[in-house]
């Protein structure tokens, strides 16, 4: 299926995990892309990877001036944006009472702000092209997640900016939906509960999928494309659990 032909689309966080397996699905149903992240090797190799018409930019989504930037490379370069895929983020794991200030700061500023600094960007040009905007949430912003309380809390609010978002701009035109992805197979994930001394592990006994151990990121990759595509032309505001069943139990 080509649902994209002939649209733009901005993914971030494209250098790797679900960015880039959003960005290679993308690709391969048409999409004219534009792929940032802060690793700019890593998303020029993606970009090299994908065939098609693509293009990398370096971004800080913690930087509202580099988000600004972002989307003007896009409008630049090819006079419209269709869709924003804001995937980029990074996990944080430990005891609530041991996170200090500046990994509270870094965790919302990359995973919050950034969703917001780059929706703010995109909107003006995603009304234009009667466009959408799919974020990447979590279940852990969902249901209590353990030693996550940083993390859980700006996915929370990636789910509450999503619904507001969605409501605000229902009627001109422009959905906004959010995807929450339980474990996933990524370098965000990896080790990431390991390195954590004096866990409890019965608190992690409803957090296991019921489909199995781990999602992939062309799972999610998937849902991404759908809800960006016109198959999902009636749903906006929607928070759609792409976790095995983890949340469901």
């Amino acid at each position: 299926m080509k649902r994209f032909h002939g649209r733009v689309v901005l993914v971030t966080g494209a250098a790797s995990g679900i960015g880039r397996a959003s960005a290679v699905r993308l690709a391969s149903e048409g999409a004219i892309l534009l792929c940032a992240d802060r690793n700019l090797a890593g998303v020029e190799e993606t970009v090299a990877d994908l065939g098609g018409e693509a293009a990398a930019c370096a971004l800080d989504v913690a930087d509202s001036i580099s988000c600004e930037a972002a989307v003007a490379a896009a409008i630049g370069r090819w006079g419209r944006l269709d869709a924003l895929c804001n995937i980029a983020g990074i996990g944080g794991f430990g005891h609530a009472a041991e996170i200090d200030d500046a990994s509270w700061r870094r965790l919302i500023d990359i995973n919050l702000t950034g969703v917001f600094a780059m929706s703010r960007a995109a909107l003006p040009h995603l009304l234009a092209s009667q466009g959408n905007i799919v974020n990447i949430a979590s279940a852990a912003g969902l249901v209590g997640t353990p030693y996550a309380a940083a993390y859980s809390a700006s996915k929370a609010g990636v789910v509450g900016l999503t619904r507001s978002l969605a409501v605000e701009y229902a009627t001109r035109g422009v959905r906004v939906n959010a995807i929450c992805p339980g474990a996933v197979d990524t370098p965000l994930i990896a080790g990431g509960f390991d390195a954590i001394e004096g866990v409890e592990p019965r608190l992690f006994e409803r957090m296991t999928p019921l489909l199995g151990p781990m999602a992939r990121p062309e799972d999610i990759a998937a849902a991404v494309a759908f809800l960006a595509s016109d198959d999902a032309r009636f749903i906006t505001g929607a928070i759609l659990a792409v976790d095995g069943g983890q949340t469901a139990a």
